[in-house]
C-alpha cells in the first residue's frame, strides 16, 4: 500500500515559517509574493525558470471536438491557454532516489 500525503497552503507556509527562521505572517507574505509574481508572469505569456527545481510555461491548447460520456453526443471544446510545469534535473533526482 502507497500512502499518499498531501500539503496544503497552510502547511506549506508553517513547514517555510520554520525552516526559514521567520514568523508564519511572513512566509505567508512570501508565499503569496511567489505565486502572485508566477501568475503574472505566465500571464504575460512569459515564462518562470528556476534552475534545478523547475519551470513554468503556457501552452495553447486548440479547440477540438470531443464527446459527452453521458450521451455520447459530440461537443466542441474551446481552445484555452494551460500551464505546464517541467521538472529541472535537482528536482527530478532527489523524487527518484
Amino acid at each position: 500500500m502507497v500512502k499518499t500525503f498531501i500539503m496544503n497552503k497552510s502547511e506549506l507556509i508553517d513547514a517555510m515559517a520554520a525552516s526559514a527562521g521567520i514568523t508564519k505572517a511572513a512566509a505567508k507574505l512570501a508565499l503569496e509574493s511567489f505565486l502572485s509574481n508566477v501568475e503574472g508572469t505566465l500571464k504575460k505569456g512569459g515564462r518562470v525558470s528556476l534552475v534545478g527545481f523547475g519551470s513554468w510555461s503556457v501552452s495553447k491548447r486548440a479547440a477540438r471536438e470531443g464527446r459527452n460520456p453521458q450521451t455520447g453526443k459530440t461537443i466542441k471544446i474551446a481552445a484555452k491557454n494551460v500551464v505546464k510545469f517541467k521538472a529541472g534535473a535537482e528536482l527530478d533526482g532527489a523524487v527518484n532516489k
